[in-house]
């Protein structure tokens, strides 16, 4: 696992029109799979491949269950899996990567 700018990814994402963008879902399902003690979860490479095959509909679940294992590694009980479907429902997965993203980098630093 390694710390990644989240400004650089969402440039990163923006000029190679969203291909960054799929790496990034890839390594961050690893890093918080890893984080979260989840190895029964899917690995990066399938959940980017399932997303480009259901047009996208895997990623909107792939969210929700980010939220759960974000919730996990924080040690809380809020419902952060809410506001990550809500922010893909409304076309706003690059925020979704960004915050989970920066509470990846939090976990690191620590």
């Amino acid at each position: 696992m390694k710390k990644r700018d989240v400004a650089i990814s969402i440039v990163l994402t923006i000029i190679t029109f969203g291909i960054y963008g799929l790496y990034w879902q890839a390594v961050l399902n690893d890093d918080i799979k890893k984080l979260a003690k989840e190895e029964q979860f899917t690995s990066g490479g399938i959940v980017v491949l399932l997303s480009l095959v259901t047009c996208g509909i895997y990623s909107i679940y792939w969210a929700y269950k980010m939220g759960e294992f974000i919730d996990k590694i924080n040690d809380k009980d809020k419902n952060s899996n809410i506001l990550y479907l809500i922010l893909d429902l409304i076309g706003l997965e690059i925020v979704v990567l960004a915050i989970g993203q920066s509470e990846i980098n939090k976990k690191i630093e620590a």
